[in-house]
């Protein structure tokens, strides 16, 4: 399109119907995790098409001369009719339309209703190609959860951590930057390794990439130049917690502030006599060689050579890279306080699976597999789809629970069998069981029998009937000791037989034998 008025129209009329598809698309109601990121994920895509119409449209605005122009040539002459300019430029269109008879003007519609149209759950290959789907990993579960299993087997093989930490572990490490910065608990020989310094990295690419993918309404680039600014600042006035000593050194002439770098050699020397005597060096003069035929610029070793050399602080690789490591662990730990919540739900989610068997686990990846059918307003068949569903509600005021019918059993049912009665245990952090014989029934459960093994305590007939862990935890110490007496009561009421036949406790053997009756 020629005209720069025309632009400047269209651009005004798409940015304001992709402002009411925005509107459209943020006020849908949407019950489901899948379709609320599906949601925003269209959202986003419309705002960078409203930005991009933008950018267009202040550019054309900035092309005063050129718009001026286009306004002379449309305007006709003082007190004439000329009306040539018209009709050349309606010649072109008639010419175009000609030219491609079958060209359609619907593009931009075509592209907004596709941005408005709604997922139909029933088609199955729209459910294999959502392209949302593919951008999460199945640990992540379609952006609950965080797949951190790489990076925790990074730090785990990192040197000087100690004690290797468990994946729950490293979830809680990670949690704890909420209140400070990250991986803290490291020493400083760890925290300036190379090792550490490429852990940090992915740790931070990967967090970044899952922020973008699951808050593509939240400026996260925005974010972290805010978290890159704040780090300059600090890292200057050396406020960095953790990393204070860690400040790199400036050069100075004379060596006394910070040693002396030796470009050359790539090396830094701390006195000023040691820089001297290393200059007649062959390994100095060959590195001096080397960089000269390389076509470095010319340095002077003691940093005098120009006044720009001097004057710019020069810092050595290691000192690089500790404020590498430095600026991103700063950048992970702003990450790490967004997403504490779903990190939080991670761990919740690997503690339930846990305490699943096999067989449980491959039934929940079964019907994670299966899509989940809804109908769908497109035709009269979804309507008749709702009316069925209408006639099959139950009217179930008192919430009873459902039988097999999938009808609410009935209330003399309920009370005989005390459903609404609570019971709670402890154990199983506090999980409310309704009805005795539930509560009966769950000892020997998944759920109560992780409660145990975190205690340390097995989940025999024993403790059946024990709710708190203060008396599980008392009547294992019972159980212990009442063991223990048994034994000693073993050793000392062992039965012994004499040659007659007789038989006699250890005690009375012991007794007859010295009076010499036996």
């Amino acid at each position: 399109m020629d005209s720069i008025i025309e632009q400047q129209r269209q651009n005004h009329e798409e940015i304001e119907r992709f402002e009411r598809a925005l509107y459209t698309l943020l006020s849908r109601h949407q019950p489901t995790h899948e379709s609320r990121l599906l949601n925003e994920h269209k959202s986003a895509q419309v705002l960078d098409r409203i930005s991009s119409r933008v950018t267009a449209l202040d550019n054309i605005y900035a092309e005063d001369d050129v718009r001026q122009a286009e306004i002379n040539l449309l305007s006709a002459p003082q007190q004439q009719n000329d009306l040539s300019e018209f009709y050349s430029r309606l010649v072109k269109i008639q010419e175009h339309h000609s030219k491609y008879p079958d060209a359609t003007p619907g593009g931009f519609d075509l592209e907004l209703a596709a941005l408005l149209e709604e997922g139909n759950q029933d088609d199955e290959e729209q459910e294999e190609e959502d392209p949302i789907a593919l951008m999460f990993s199945g640990e992540e579960a379609y952006g609950k959860y965080v797949d951190l299993y790489t990076n925790h087997t990074a730090y785990n093989n990192l040197k000087g951590i100690g004690k290797r930490p468990g994946y729950l572990q490293y979830l809680d490490i990670l949690m704890l930057a909420s209140k400070g910065p990250v991986h803290e608990e490291l020493s400083k020989e760890t925290r300036l390794t190379k090792d550490y310094e490429s852990y940090i990295k992915n740790l931070h690419a990967y967090l970044l990439s899952f922020s973008r993918r699951t808050q593509p309404l939240v400026d996260i680039d925005a974010q972290q130049r805010e978290a890159e600014a704040e780090f300059e600042t600090k890292w200057e006035a050396g406020d960095i917690p953790g990393w204070e000593e860690a400040k790199p050194k400036t050069q100075t002439s004379n060596g006394e502030a910070g040693g002396i770098w030796c470009t050359a050699c790539q090396k830094n020397y701390s006195k000023q006599t040691v820089y001297d005597a290393h200059l007649t060096s062959k390994k100095h003069i060959k590195a001096t060689a080397k960089q000269a035929a390389s076509d470095a610029p010319p340095t002077n070793p003691n940093g005098t050579s120009t006044p720009h050399a001097a004057s710019v602080p020069q810092q050595s690789p290691a000192n690089s890279r500790l404020r590498m490591a430095a600026f991103f662990t700063h950048l992970t730990t702003s990450l790490l306080v967004s997403l504490a919540l779903i990190i939080n739900e991670t761990k919740s989610n690997v503690e339930r699976r846990f305490s699943l068997t096999a067989r449980e686990r491959e039934q929940e990846l079964l019907d994670q597999s299966k899509p989940a059918t809804q109908p769908v307003n497109s035709s009269g068949q979804a309507g008749e789809g709702e009316e069925e569903e209408e006639e099959e509600r139950i009217y179930n005021p008192l919430k009873l629970p459902l039988g097999w019918d999938g009808k609410p059993i009935p209330y003399w049912l309920y009370k005989l069998h005390g459903l609404g009665v609570e019971y709670r245990c402890e154990i199983c952090s506090d999980h409310v069981y309704m009805g005795r014989k539930n509560f009966d029934r769950h000892f020997q459960e998944s759920r109560h029998a992780f409660g145990m093994r975190a205690m340390g305590l097995p989940n025999t007939k024993h403790f059946h009937e024990i709710t708190r862990i203060a008396d599980a935890l008392a009547l294992a110490e019972k159980l212990k000791q009442e063991g223990r007496h048994e034994i000693f009561e073993n050793e000392t009421m062992e039965e012994l037989e004499d040659d007659e036949g007789n038989v006699y406790n250890r005690k009375t053997y012991e007794d007859l034998k010295k009076q010499g009756l036996i």
